[in-house]
């Protein structure tokens, strides 16, 4: 038997604002062999009984929501069937982005991503990205401009038409992570130097580097491929001016990033951004920003102990949903993957609502299910694009 969900214990993480859902402690295990989960338990203690009672009752109404909506995830969108503006849709791991000319409407599904290939649908799992990052992109606009025009729905994002440079930008704080392109993945295998990083020896899991790091990739036709900063430009991927301020401003964001999630008790350990360039030349933050889909968040006053003890970090993202499908499966060669049991996917689903909550200090809401997901969005969005095009 083995602990498949590390503990995520708030409590240690003190931050700054004493209400905050992390002066509670939790620890969620879930116990399993290799073939099937057969048990989840709980347990919840605090030092302080009130905040104990508030976080217990939060994380009950929200689990059996979650649970009620299990069967009823947005895992698929068709709006260029629905809304006359749409002329094409581009079915990504994750979003539905479709054209309506000057704007992409981008909808952000509950399908779940990794290993480069859909693994679950994750209940409310789209608009906790959505608004996750619309949060930050309003908090990053001193840092860099980014493409959104409007939200018009909790799982939908109108942004300006940018020309999307082919490369991701990914930033690290941390020698960590369980994919093939993660750091400690390669670090293990003997590499020295990473996307043109000199990593010194003697370094082991989860430990901080130095320095964030950079360590870009492009898209390959089904995966993520590392490269360095001079084969980008020798590839024409981007000019070197552009690379200059794109690399600035990726390594801004993850600075300023790290210092709220600290405020909230959080280490954020690493993200991967996007970046494209508009009509008037204007580089551009598109996609998402600092979301648990496209972020590693660990609890921050545990870290230390966790680490010196030869123990994993207390995760606040989809790193042990990750761990599950390599104990179980070959994520990258095998054609059919199993299907992630209930219980992982209602855990991630909480621990998303969860990260959101204490980034954003503000309280998730809970779709109401009085109209089907897809007529909502259609509703919405026409509306938007009827405005905007007015206009």
């Amino acid at each position: 038997m083995a602990n498949l969900i590390p503990s995520l214990n708030p409590a240690t993480a003190k931050p700054l604002n004493k209400t905050s859902l992390l002066s509670s402690f939790f620890t969620t295990t879930i116990k399993t062999n290799k073939k099937k989960t057969n048990c989840l338990s709980t347990t919840i203690s605090s030092m302080n009984l009130s905040n104990q009672n508030l976080f217990n009752n939060r994380r009950q109404d929200v689990v059996e929501a979650i649970e009620n909506s299990l069967s009823n995830c947005l895992s698929e969108t068709n709006l260029h069937q629905t809304v006359p503006f749409l002329k094409s849709k581009i079915r990504g791991k994750v979003r539905d982005i479709y054209d309506s000319g000057d704007y992409l409407v981008m909808v952000t599904t509950d399908r779940q991503s990794a290993f480069d290939r859909v693994l679950a649908s994750i209940p409310f799992k789209g608009q906790v990205l959505n608004e996750t990052s619309l949060w930050w992109f309003d908090k990053t606009q001193h840092i860099t401009p980014n493409a959104v025009v409007s939200s018009p729905d909790k799982n939908v994002t109108i942004a300006k038409k940018c020309s999307v440079f082919p490369v991701e930008f990914v930033v690290r704080g941390f020698v960590t992570g369980s994919t093939d392109t993660s750091l400690w993945t390669v670090y293990k295998n003997g590499v020295r130097n990473y996307c043109g990083n000199a990593l010194p020896e003697g370094m082991v899991k989860n430990e901080k580097l130095s320095a964030n790091i950079l360590t870009p990739t492009t898209k390959a036709v089904d995966h993520d491929v590392p490269v360095t900063p001079d084969e980008i430009i020798k590839r024409g991927l981007m000019t070197p001016d552009d690379y200059d301020e794109v690399r600035s401003k990726a390594l801004s964001l993850f600075e300023f990033g790290q210092r709220v999630a600290l405020e909230h008790g959080l280490l954020l350990v690493d993200t991967k951004y996007e970046f494209g360039k508009g009509a008037d030349g204007t580089i551009y933050l598109i996609d998402e920003i600092h979301t648990p889909d496209s972020s590693r968040y660990w609890i921050a006053n545990s870290y230390e102990e966790r680490f010196h003890n030869g123990l994993e970090p207390e995760n606040v993202d989809k790193e042990f949903l990750r761990l599950w499908f390599k104990d179980h499966c070959n994520p990258y060669e095998d054609k059919v993957l199993p299907d992630a049991p209930k219980e992982l996917v209602s855990e991630l689903a909480w621990r998303y609502i969860f990260l959101y909550e204490t980034i954003t200090k503000s309280k998730f809401e809970i779709p109401t299910m009085e109209a089907p997901i897809h007529d909502r969005i259609t509703q919405s969005v026409t509306m938007a694009l009827s405005s905007l095009l007015e206009n």
